[in-house]
């Protein structure tokens, strides 16, 4: 990018930035927010403090890094602003292309200005994804013991795919792990099918083609996981029931539904994922 788009860009966004410095300089002084939270949204606003000095000592690369854990959990504002670092090289290698994988993921949740900047930055042929996002969520710790899961094609799609659904990876390995064994093959003795075994109605409620291509399979229980975790409102144990047992059944239970299936489904999942609230996305649609 030549220096006078880059001063233009910088001007134009300006209201914006001083914006969100506003909040989360005001946020962060009443909240006592972590580096070590969970919720994207603190994150978002403690790397902001970190990148524009705001009441600590400037740290570009400490804002990269907490940007990169909110954008992993697909938080659309993370996504924009961890771009914004690579097209600028703060904190971060310059890299424009891996700039415009991030608003684009982003402008795809509907960002405007990661939409605005997508026009104005170009990815290479094959998609760059910065470093962090491809950290593969290779190992969870059940009864004091780590539990390794494959590091091959599977896990790398879902690191790439997650953010987008802003579904945490570690949630999803830990279901693939369970209902398939990482078996793309698998089939239920209810025709549950693939990865993530999707049934054929629930395929076609999130327009799955083809349950037995993994990429398919993941994107269609990705997006059942997300509306379930909008529609639990982040609830991990309601979750993992409803998947097992469909959310009409837990709804009706208003709780996990007393079958033996489902019991030992749930403690099977909250043994490999320990955390018990995830942030979801207010309005999903569940089709």
């Amino acid at each position: 990018m030549s220096i006078y788009f880059r001063l233009f860009v910088l001007l134009s966004l300006l209201p914006f930035w001083l914006g969100h410095a506003v909040a989360a300089d005001s946020l962060l002084f009443k909240l006592p927010y972590s580096p070590n939270s969970e919720n994207p949204k603190e994150l978002v606003l403690i790397a902001l403090k970190y990148e524009h000095a705001e009441g600590v000592r400037r740290n570009h690369a400490k804002a990269a890094t907490l940007y990169c854990k909110a954008a992993k959990m697909g938080d659309a504002d993370a996504q924009f602003f961890l771009g914004w670092m690579y097209a600028n090289g703060r904190g971060v290698l310059k890299n424009d292309s891996i700039a415009a994988h991030l608003f684009t993921i982003a402008a795809k949740q509907g960002h405007t200005h990661a939409q605005k900047m997508g026009l104005y930055t170009k990815a290479s042929a094959s998609v760059s994804f910065p470093p962090c996002l491809l950290e593969t969520p290779l190992q969870q710790t059940a009864n004091g013991k780590k539990v390794t899961y494959p590091n091959n094609y599977i896990s790398k799609l879902v690191t790439k795919l997650s953010p987008l659904y802003a579904v945490d990876p570690q949630l999803v390995m830990a279901i693939i792990s369970v209902e398939s064994g990482f078996n793309v093959r698998a089939v239920s003795p209810k025709n549950a099918q693939g990865l993530m075994q999707l049934i054929p109605a629930t395929a076609k409620r999130f327009h799955v083609k083809n349950s037995f291509d993994a990429e398919d399979n993941i994107k269609g229980g990705l997006a059942y996981l997300q509306w379930l975790l909008t529609f639990f409102k982040g609830n991990v144990t309601l979750v993992a029931a409803a998947y097992n047992a469909g959310e009409g059944t837990v709804k009706r239970y208003n709780g996990i539904p007393p079958y033996p299936e489902t019991k030992n489904y749930v403690k099977k999942i909250r043994k490999l994922y320990k955390k018990r609230i995830h942030p979801y996305r207010p309005h999903v649609s569940g089709s």
